[in-house]
């Protein structure tokens, strides 16, 4: 009896674990398509920055009048952050605000690194792929939108769980990949949402996983923030505000004297949530696949353009930085997004097919059911045996 108990709470949980996620997870599958071509559709939508060829000249642009035009273009405007790009270091930009501490960018200027030539002024909150970002991301709700949907992630991870288990318990008497075509639409639908869902098991575990973590970067950087990074500034917080202008040049040179195999990822400028009063900070990233998704912050005093603190991150943001390229194919370049998008698509008929099978079998009780594989099976399934135990 504990056996056949068992197998029937596995069942309600991969049904109701199932059937809450299910029409999210389409919808997060659909979306996640083409956010996995992002950078390709940027392109062809004309978004994306093709510097000309340029020869060496020497030094590259100044950093303070690359942001003396991009505070031009924005009057009234400040800038928030100094912005690179391990793809393209030949770019920079320039994000600006209302204020220094404003959550959203007013602007999203680039300019070219070698000669300070602007470039593009990316448009921020439309088009298509802004559209497709936010469904994603937090279903234009902001923070609750995320958990939320953090919370669909969970019900997945236990979805494919009892999954398996349930895969283990109905199919081991037939071959692995068995469709059994002679049988009812019902059959072989079940059949094939079985083998693609096992399949695709380590890829969609992987890309719930992730993709949880990621609804929670909000309260994780704000954490960190509130912690190792609040610590670091501490003996500054009671500085009076920066007053006039300070060398966004001197800041960045000084970063990178500090670490001079790593290149820039962005960099805070003083008031803002993620430097102090008087402080740049600098989070520099490293150079090879890895290590480029993660940060190392530094502080730069901006009266002197001196290096007073740098700390590793802590484990836990890691993790985050790390999932954030693992869940969209973004390590491996064209040939890793091309499989990533393969299995998403089968995903999306794993789901599909799940939900057909529902709607078939919804007024079948669990021993139905339970009974119609077991008729159907190529042996039978021992339930007097477990009943029996």
């Amino acid at each position: 009896m504990l056996i056949r108990v068992s197998l029937k709470s596995w069942y309600l949980i991969h049904k109701w674990t199932s059937l809450i996620c299910t029409l999210f997870m389409l919808l997060l599958c659909l979306t996640g398509l083409p956010l996995i071509f992002a950078e390709e559709i940027d392109q062809a939508l004309g978004r994306s920055v093709e510097l000309p060829q340029l020869m060496e000249t020497g030094p590259r642009a100044d950093l303070d009048a690359i942001v003396a035009d991009a505070l031009t273009r924005k009057p009234g405007h400040v800038a928030q952050f100094l912005v690179g790009d391990a793809e393209e270091p030949d770019l920079w930009s320039v994000r600006l605000g209302k204020s220094v501490a404003a959550p959203e960018a007013s602007a999203f200027y680039s300019y070219d690194a070698r000669n300070g030539e602007f470039v593009l002024d990316y448009p921020l909150d439309e088009g298509f792929m802004n559209i497709i970002l936010r469904l994603h991301v937090d279903l234009f709700a902001g923070l609750p939108g995320m958990l939320f949907l953090g919370a669909m992630g969970v019900l997945l991870i236990l979805a494919l769980v009892s999954g398996t288990v349930l895969y283990g318990y109905y199919m081991r008497k037939l071959q692995f990949g068995t469709v059994r075509r002679e049988r009812s639409p019902q059959m072989k639908w079940l059949d094939l949402h079985n083998l693609l869902g096992i399949v695709t098991l380590v890829w969609l575990f992987t890309v719930g996983l992730t993709g949880v973590v990621n609804t929670l970067a909000e309260p994780i950087f704000g954490r960190w923030q509130a912690t190792e990074l609040a610590d670091m500034l501490a003996p500054y917080r009671k500085q009076a505000p920066l007053s006039g202008t300070s060398s966004v040049q001197n800041a960045w040179a000084a970063a990178q004297q500090t670490a001079p195999n790593m290149s820039l990822s962005f960099m805070a400028f003083p008031g803002n949530d993620f430097a102090g009063p008087n402080q740049f900070v600098a989070f520099m990233q490293g150079n090879t696949p890895l290590t480029s998704k993660l940060l190392l912050p530094i502080v730069i005093d901006a009266p002197s353009g001196q290096v007073i603190a740098t700390r590793e991150l802590p484990v836990y943001v890691s993790v985050l930085l790390l999932s954030k390229p693992l869940h969209f194919g973004n390590y491996g370049g064209l040939p890793l997004k091309i499989l990533w998008a393969l299995l998403d698509g089968i995903s999306i008929v794993v789901l599909v097919s799940g939900l057909y099978l529902w709607l078939k079998k919804r007024k079948l009780s669990f021993e139905a059911r339970l009974g119609l594989l077991r008729t159907q099976s190529v042996n039978k399934f021992p339930l007097e045996q477990a009943d029996s135990r």
